[in-house]
């Protein structure tokens, strides 16, 4: 309506190239398909300012140093500067995506420039507008991506960005992804060698709430025996935090039977664990109704639960800027501003503190500490998503859990936060620092690309040296950790699993992220029968609950569950294991933990203490109890009253 008949003609031809000729994926700057090989520039102000540098959403150094700084920077300002991706074969490029500077302390980016395109890195073109050579604008500050699609897609085998105005106070710098289409050509090497497919039949899609919650309607309904879904809770905005219980008996607690998780999208713009977890729903549903042992063994043996969006009003914001508009951050927070990752009680300090002073009047518990006051209230910045997941884990006695981050590739493991307090990073290792160090390296060397020392680093950190692990704390320091807090309040041993470079993948890279990452996390939920296991019960064969079970040398206990179960994992060896309880004598004995997989068996008759049974004995009776050391005086005085 209003529209002149070529108008309407101009924008229907742009539609119709649309669906002949969709939108091509990006190369892979930021997921670092494009290797820094890949990456030329005509000059840089010094090697951690380099081409290899300029890749979309890369992060800078805290110092921003040589080495790694955050972005590719000219060495001089002038019309001259350019930097080039070379695609190895012909592609047929339809856009540009370009950010400013990561930095601190800088405010450089580039403010509009032309783009080239060249067969041969010689003889270069340059898109026109009409007659003239098209000027992009680019941005205007130095986080948002901003994307220019071109007018005509061009085929070519180098792609070249050439800055013609930048930030006044500032330099020609920039951070860029290409989207292309590469063209078919069998005889590439390079695509040959990079090329990934998987015989899986999954859906490899981003998925917004609405979608998420029929795939997991989907699943229930091909495995319903297996399946439940539930909610831990809601979010800020009221959006239900889904669960999907996998297990042979889904909805109850099976005596004997350890309860696993995953959670993901903590951040809501770290997309890829989101992805991951909806895919490994429906591989295990799917698996075990082909029978594959593997997988019937791990559901008929374990309790599994997956929390694929843990921040679904986050992941709603990035949902909508998208797989390449969305920048680093927009998101990561919940609707009300909060950091789910570190809004947990610091329970640390608490612990520390007490073991530091030395007059204290009794032993401080080296588990299951309290969760202070002031965190219940209700005027504490607390996200409702925070206090889901506080809730959830006291109800279900979690022995391992696996939180799904994105942005890097390394598996964290606790403690999150440093012990002394003037310090950034410091190694701060749990009493279980054996444990958390297999447990992470379980997943780190089974993943495709987190062990290969060939792999770049995805912004600064090289974590080659503990083999695709790291502790938290020597990372950087995080007070109020999930990691420290399960630890610390629940028997759940909980690691950070940082799945990818690239925070929110394109779609055409989900397969190959689900085999670079299905074998983990198959490997990692195998984990949770590491160790020993066994019941503490009483003469009458009736489960004691919260009975603590300590291991000699290990300064940290567990306690057992509602029906006197327990879980305690371990590396191979020999420990001595005591269990005691309340108004109970205590046993220790022998507990031996083997190399094959299944936890060791390790029971527990405790019988009652004297003072346990008389008081049992009074109570059935209707009787209080006498305080025998205040009837003694009594008993002598009515002694002397006797005398003659």
């Amino acid at each position: 309506k209003g529209m002149s008949s070529s108008e309407r003609g101009r924008k229907l031809a742009l539609f119709i190239t649309r669906l002949v000729l969709p939108g091509c994926p990006p190369l892979g700057l930021e997921t670092l398909k494009i290797t820094d090989f890949q990456l030329h520039a005509s000059t840089a102000k010094r090697y951690g300012l380099g081409a290899h540098r300029g890749r979309l959403n890369i992060q800078a150094g805290i110092n921003e140093n040589d080495f790694y700084d955050g972005a590719w920077c000219a060495g001089r300002n002038d019309l001259q500067q350019w930097i080039e991706v070379d695609a190895r074969r012909l592609t047929r490029f339809t856009g540009v995506i370009t950010q400013g500077r990561n930095s601190l302390w800088l405010s450089d980016w580039v403010t509009s420039y032309k783009v080239m395109v060249s067969n041969d890195s010689h003889t270069w073109v340059t898109v026109k507008n009409g007659s003239g050579d098209m000027i992009f604008e680019g941005n205007s500050e130095k986080e948002i991506p901003v994307l220019n699609e071109l007018p005509v897609p061009m085929v070519a085998r180098y792609i070249r960005i050439n800055p013609q105005s930048w930030f006044d106070n500032g330099s020609i710098c920039l951070r860029m992804e290409i989207l292309g289409c590469p063209l078919p050509d069998p005889n590439n090497y390079y695509h040959r060698r990079n090329e990934m497919t998987t015989t899986d039949d999954l859906d490899f899609k981003h998925h917004n709430y609405k979608e998420m919650r029929q795939l997991m309607k989907v699943v229930n309904e091909m495995c319903p025996n297996i399946t439940r879904i539930y909610n831990i809770g809601k979010s800020h905005q009221g959006l239900k935090l889904y669960a999907v219980e996998i297990s042979d008996h889904p909805g109850e607690h099976e005596v004997g039977e350890p309860e696993f998780h995953y959670i993901a999208g903590a951040h809501g713009n770290e997309v890829l664990g989101r992805e991951l977890l909806l895919l490994l729903l429906q591989f295990l549903c799917q698996e075990y109704l082909a029978q594959n042992a593997r997988i019937v063994r791990l559901v008929e043996e374990t309790r599994i639960h997956i929390v694929p969006s843990l921040n679904p009003d986050g992941y709603e914001k990035a949902y909508e800027g998208g797989s390449e508009l969305g920048g680093w951050s927009l998101g990561r927070w919940t609707h009300d501003g909060i950091d789910i990752n570190n809004n947990f009680p610091d329970l640390n300090t608490l612990l520390w503190e007490a073991e530091d002073r030395q007059n204290v009047p009794r032993k401080v518990p080296n588990h299951h500490i309290a969760i202070p006051e002031w965190f219940l209230s209700e005027n504490a910045t607390v996200a409702a998503e925070t206090r889901a997941v506080i809730a959830w884990m006291e109800k279900i006695p979690f022995v391992l859990g696996g939180s799904l981050q994105g942005g890097e590739l390394v598996v964290a493991y606790p403690y999150d936060m440093v012990r002394s307090a003037w310090k950034t990073q410091e190694h701060t290792p749990t009493p279980d620092d054996h444990v958390f160090r297999w447990l992470a390296y379980s997943y780190a060397s089974t993943h495709r690309l987190m062990t290969d020392a060939r792999r770049r680093v995805c912004h600064t950190e090289d974590f080659q040296k503990e083999e695709g692990t790291v502790n938290g704390a020597s990372w950087h320091t995080v007070a109020g950790s999930l990691n420290d807090f399960s630890y610390l309040h629940t028997n759940c041993f909980e690691l950070s699993i940082y799945v990818g470079c690239d925070k929110y993948p394109h779609e055409s890279e989900l397969p190959e992220e689900w085999e670079n990452n299905r074998e983990s996390l198959i490997v990692f939920m195998e984990q949770v029968h590491r160790g020993i296991k066994g019941l503490v019960r009483d003469l009458h064969g009736k489960g004691i609950p919260n009975a603590i079970i300590s291991v000699e040398g290990v300064n940290h206990d567990i306690r057992t569950a509602s029906d006197g179960d327990y879980w305690r994992l371990l590396n191979p060896g020999e420990y001595v294991v005591t269990a005691k309880a309340e108004g109970f004598t205590t046993s220790t004995k022998n507990c031996m933990v083997g190399y094959d997989m299944g936890a060791t068996r390790c029971d527990f008759t405790l019988s009652k203490t004297n003072l346990a049974r008389i008081r049992e004995i009074m109570e059935k009776f209707g009787k209080q109890p006498v305080s025998l050391p205040a009837r003694r005086p009594r008993l002598r005085g009515r002694k002397r009253r006797q005398r003659p």
